[in-house]
């Protein structure tokens, strides 16, 4: 019984580990999106991210403007109105300029180079996201690598934040570049894995058709011509010290849509002239669908890149549909990953990249739970298997007939024999 007992610890431990680690279902609304927030799919995540408070560069304290101030304001409890368990938490943006504009962080790092400074940043952040119902803090930093600015206060910073987020039972993240450095520029990787609770990479825009003259992968996992692709910048923040269990996947639903020099040359890194179709070339997955649709026009799916691409006339657009976010999430439980995020919920189409995330995270767990299963079962076999090869043994040794009903008293009472003459 001693065994039996130890196997059934044994597979409760394996069912628990299973289910105790929290996959993050993550993404992103921002403010000048203007999609409704209680339109927004709750049920579909874990955690839903308001973006963004910025930080005023004279009191270093957190700020709202005037226009986002009802929307943040409110986030919190809409967001949970449709699903009481997902957090909500509070983005701040860092960079100098606005969003998209491919700024510094300029200011932010003279902020972490004054005790004053800090404090009053760190006190303001936590009064805000109290203030409105917010349970954790993101810090967006994506362009933090390519600042210039002394960097070497940053740990300080982050120590300093850990400690009252702590004490106000606060979540802390922080939003990246994909990979922790760039020319020569790195991230404090040590100081990050101590004091956030995970880091979501920006695991898209890579490429845009604003700035590069051929169509790309904007949100390539692979790349086998150039290390600016996800799986490059996941193992790169490993290798630095960042634990897969605090990495988190972003995924993108929007794409870019290039100008091709020639029609009939519309592969992946085809020879293109521009923007297409939009002032900046940039398409929410919506937009995407709905565009496709109306010239019935179907996405093609590349394994190489893990991305989708269609071409409508001289017309190019690389993005990330159903097929694409499916293996990105199955990427992210493969590599053993914290979850993934999303930017942004609001360009989602009838919810299916969402629904799709949701789904592969399902069938993933499901797969795991069944190997844990079968394996248990194989070693119960095999353990019971064993100790019927043993009783027997004992009770040839001894004489005696075999009868199932000696091999069971013998597997349930087995001093019982040894002490009979």
């Amino acid at each position: 019984m001693g065994i039996l007992h130890l196997l059934f610890i044994f597979l409760s431990l394996q069912w628990k580990t299973s289910r105790s680690q929290t996959w993050i279902k993550a993404g992103y609304w921002y403010t000048g999106s203007e999609y409704p927030i209680p339109n927004i799919n709750s049920p579909l995540f874990t955690h839903l991210i308001c973006a963004f408070a910025y930080i005023n560069p004279s009191t270093h304290e957190l700020v709202l403007s005037a226009s986002d101030q009802p929307y943040v304001s409110t986030f919190a409890s809409m967001v949970k109105k449709s699903n009481p368990s997902v957090k909500p938490l509070l983005s701040i943006f860092t960079q100098n300029g606005n969003l998209g504009d491919g700024g510094n962080s300029s200011n932010f790092l003279l902020m972490t180079a004054d005790p004053a400074y800090r404090k009053s940043f760190i006190r303001s952040s936590i009064k805000m996201a109290r203030l409105y119902g917010f349970e954790g803090l993101d810090l967006y930093v994506t362009t933090l690598l390519r600042t210039k600015g002394n960097m070497s206060n940053l740990g300080i910073l982050f120590n300093e934040w850990r400690v009252a987020v702590d004490q106000e039972k606060l979540i802390l993240t922080m939003g990246a570049h994909y990979s922790p450095e760039l020319d020569l520029v790195s991230y404090p990787v040590d100081s990050v894995c101590k004091n956030f609770d995970w880091v979501h990479i920006l695991s898209y825009d890579y490429h845009t058709s604003k700035i590069d003259n051929f169509t790309a992968a904007h949100s390539a996992l692979y790349d086998p011509s150039s290390k600016v692709n996800t799986d490059y910048g996941i193992k790169e923040w490993i290798k630095r010290g960042l634990p897969a269990s605090k990495l988190v996947l972003g995924l993108a639903y929007h794409g870019y849509a290039w100008t091709l020099m020639d029609p009939k040359d519309n592969g992946i890194g085809a020879p293109a002239k521009g923007i297409a179709i939009t002032r900046d070339g940039t398409m929410s997955y919506e937009y995407i669908k709905k565009y496709l649709r109306s010239y019935g026009v179907d996405s093609v799916y590349n394994s190489t890149y893990v991305i989708n691409y269609c071409t409508i006339g001289s017309f190019w657009i690389g993005f990330d549909d159903v097929e694409a976010i499916r293996n990105k999430v199955a990427y992210a439980k493969g590599k053993g990953l914290l979850g993934y995020n999303v930017w942004q919920v609001p360009n989602d189409y009838n919810w299916e990249l969402s629904k799709a995330a949701a789904q592969e995270d399902n069938y993933s767990r499901h797969k795991r739970l069944l190997a844990i299963s079968l394996c248990t079962a194989a070693s119960f076999i095999l353990l019971l298997g064993c100790i019927i090869c043993y009783m027997r043994k004992r009770i040839i040794s001894k004489g005696r007939p075999i009868t199932f009903h000696i091999l069971v008293a013998n597997f349930q009472h087995p001093l019982k024999i040894k002490n009979k003459k």
